[in-house]
């Protein structure tokens, strides 16, 4: 039986959340540019998102550029920032003909001029596509994110219109940009690698983490359908013990 048999439609997580780690060491273990890895994960970044849909998950969120990605040399940033405006324009008709809403979170105004008008014209098409809701983690931080969070309620407080005993989890939550959707109950990341890389530390606290050995140009639907068979067959007790679980 296909893995994606074998999955419980009815205890799907409704937002995965993906580190898609791994493009460089792809490329390096063919002899290529890190950007020929870059350019090779846009098939895996289609077989998530349509793999998603088509299952059922409402919300899928890639991280795509954090914030430390500037630091990487100006060549692969550069050519990264070009591939980004190439395929956000080739993919809006994968994102209509699938019913996904494109959004986007992290310090936008950050990318080049070119980048953000792609990104803004293919939300803006898509914004009325209810099937699932894609988020890019572009020039994003959770540390920058919660900074923000922090520095907006404490101009509230400043005004008088909130004081510091309404603030509570509920509250910084609305003031986070993912406040739109709810919290990651899947996280995956490829590659191997076994850390979270300052995305969504929030959102996370009760994700349930799948590490894969896969590198993220090599990830496709099985994959998916793997995490989500692992995620299906765990215990989610949030604090409590099983037998309070199972009653």
């Amino acid at each position: 039986m296909r893995r994606k048999e074998q999955i419980d439609p009815h205890k799907l997580p409704k937002h995965i959340a993906i580190i898609m780690d791994g493009n460089g060491r792809w490329a390096k273990s063919r002899g290529s540019e890190r950007v020929f890895g870059h350019r090779n994960a846009i098939t895996a970044v289609r077989e998530a998102a349509e793999g998603c849909a088509e299952i059922g998950v409402e919300y899928l969120t890639l991280f795509a550029f954090s914030t430390e990605n500037w630091r990487r040399p100006p060549t692969e940033v550069r050519a990264l920032m070009t591939l980004l405006v190439e395929t956000i324009g080739k993919e809006v008709k994968t994102l209509m003909d699938n019913g996904i809403r494109l959004r986007a979170i992290g310090n936008i105004e950050q990318l080049p001029a070119r980048a953000q008008k792609r990104l803004a014209e293919a939300m803006e098409t898509t914004k009325d596509n209810k099937r699932m809701t894609l988020t890019l983690a572009l020039s994003y931080g959770a540390r920058a994110d919660m900074t923000q969070a922090i520095r907006d309620i404490s101009k509230r407080i400043a005004s008088g219109e909130i004081s510091p005993d309404q603030i509570d989890e509920e509250l910084v939550s609305q003031y986070l940009s993912t406040s739109y959707a709810p919290d990651p109950e899947l996280l995956i990341r490829t590659s191997g690698e076994h850390r979270i890389s300052n995305f969504l530390l929030w959102e996370i606290a009760y994700a349930e983490i799948f590490f894969m050995p896969k590198l993220w140009p090599d990830f496709r639907r099985e994959d998916l359908h793997e995490a989500i068979l692992n995620f299906q067959n765990r215990e989610r007790r949030f604090g409590k013990i099983s037998e309070q679980i199972q009653q």
